[in-house]
């Protein structure tokens, strides 16, 4: 049976869910956050949910902001490193990325100090800046396909569309002669280079090499007020506003090196892709001190409300035998909308062990499944999206644990992180979880203070390059991220 039969019995089932596919993953993109600031915070994890008194720690408890008692600055750079391994078909890859920039900045000052009295002792405001993802990074899947062709999946996306009311990327592969309409079709079916566009058997043995570079990240400007009754309860509240930035480029070729398919040599497809964002979130919570030794608290983030601006443009190129190329590009395109993204609520405790130790908790949890886009600037209904959002993803929880040990003004730190899978158990990538093991030292005077912090996260995932079931199978991705932070501190 020719393989253009089969192509045309699975479109109708295939077509949706790939139209869908970047969406899912905007609103992940954009919706989860991991444990960036403070080299003391990310040295310990992020577990700061009942410490507070950390910069970083107001963007996660507002109620942390009373617990300050003096004028405080601080600001982090950090270097990223970004390692992936790729293996398709049996072959590996590797690629890597740096990026350095600014975790985290802030200054807390207080606005009512009373201090050594009962009821209201401090009441502060704080403000910072907090990464809260990084994008930064670089992925290179290469292998030998001997059964598929991403000219399959627009093949297979076009069928029973009129050739001259192709758009998007079959549009522009069918400009390139990747695609052709199928004799005595009518002008509505489509076969492959690879298949003589219909006429034969199709032949494969191309080389794919998909190289992806993307850029950007989240990050929150929090301005937080605090307040610290008789040092045993502590309440704040958070506004934050949100920015992003994000960059995703990726470029597919497909070559024939070893001269297996009649007529063709290559075709590159180019995908790029920005965002840009601004929102707000509000976050409440409070902590409490029932025993001297022991913090409890709990905080609860409103969902953030974030207009999304993008530009997107796609190109082709095709080289063949007869030394015929072509090269098309479609108009750049422009959107808007607006993702709210799920909430977020949390609970830590912690012992401070005299002026010795402290080992603190944190665990939350998020509902990936209330994400929601809205309000397309043209007019387009998110129903179908969102919908598709309810079904692919659930609510994940988060394990933070952190510990720090003192030794004179020498301090000593460790953390570990447990990110959950926000997919369904039906879902591709539903095992997808992310670990984090953190360490540092830090360094305390009086008015001064310098913190090292190091992170180590890592997560696989399932990556596929095109929808073309059951012949396409998903690349595996290894990601290890190295951060390195230094946060210099003053005290007045």
């Amino acid at each position: 049976m020719k393989r253009k039969i089969l192509i045309s019995i699975i479109a109708l089932s295939i077509l949706p869910v790939t139209i869908f596919t970047q969406n899912l993953d905007d609103a992940l993109r954009y919706s989860r956050t991991f444990s960036y600031g403070t080299a003391r915070y990310m040295a310990m994890g992020g577990a700061f949910t009942s410490l507070g008194a950390d910069l970083s720690a107001i963007s996660l408890n507002p109620a942390g902001t009373g617990m300050f008692r003096s004028f405080e600055m601080a600001f982090t750079p950090g270097l990223l490193y970004n390692n992936t391994t790729t293996a398709f078909n049996s072959a590996n890859s590797t690629d890597f990325k740096y990026h350095f920039g600014f975790n985290q900045a802030g200054v807390v000052s207080s606005l009512i100090s009373n201090q050594g009295s009962e009821g209201l002792v401090n009441l502060n405001f704080a403000y910072s800046w907090n990464r809260t993802n990084n994008f930064n990074e670089n992925i290179t899947i290469k292998g030998i396909s001997d059964i598929t062709s991403m000219a399959d999946f627009w093949a297979l996306s076009s069928e029973g569309t009129y050739y001259k009311n192709l758009g998007g990327s079959a549009g522009i592969a069918y400009d390139a002669w990747v695609i052709d309409t199928i004799t005595g079709s009518g002008g509505t079916q489509y076969g492959t280079v690879f298949s003589n566009y219909g006429d034969s058997d199709p032949v494969y043995g191309q080389t794919i090499r998909r190289v992806i570079n993307n850029d950007g990240y989240s990050g929150e400007h929090a301005l937080s007020i605090g307040a610290n009754f008789s040092d045993k309860f502590f309440i704040g509240a958070t506004l934050g506003l949100v920015r992003l930035k994000y960059t995703g480029h990726y470029e597919h070729l497909e070559a024939d090196y070893d001269n297996v398919i009649p007529d063709f040599r290559n075709f590159v497809y180019t995908d790029h892709f920005e965002a840009s964002g601004t929102g707000y979130n509000l976050k409440l919570g409070f902590i409490v001190r029932p025993l001297e030794i022991l913090r409890i608290g709990a905080a609860f983030h409103t969902p953030s409300i974030i207009r999304i601006r993008e530009y997107f443009y796609d190109q082709i190129s095709s080289d063949f035998d007869d030394n015929s190329a072509y090269n098309f590009r479609n108009d750049p395109r422009r959107y808007a909308y607006t993702l709210t993204t799920p909430f977020r609520a949390m609970l830590g405790a912690s012992v401070q062990i005299g002026k010795v130790a402290i080992v603190s908790a944190d665990y939350e949890i998020s509902d990936f499944a209330t994400a929601r886009f809205s309000k397309a600037s043209d007019g387009y209904n998110y129903y179908n999206e969102n919908q598709s959002v309810r079904n692919a993803l659930k609510t994940a929880s988060v394990l933070r644990l952190g510990g720090e040990f003192r030794l004179n003004t020498y301090y000593f730190r460790g953390g570990y992180g447990l990110y959950g899978s926000a997919f369904n158990g039906d879902e591709i990538n539903s095992d997808l979880t992310y670990n984090a093991v953190s360490f540092g030292l830090g360094f305390r005077q009086q008015n001064f203070y310098f913190d090292l912090g190091f992170v180590n996260f890592s997560n696989n995932l399932e990556y596929m390059m095109y929808e073309d079931e059951p012949y396409l199978k998903p690349a595996s991705v290894m990601f290890t991220r190295n951060t390195f932070t230094a946060t210099l501190g003053f005290k007045f």
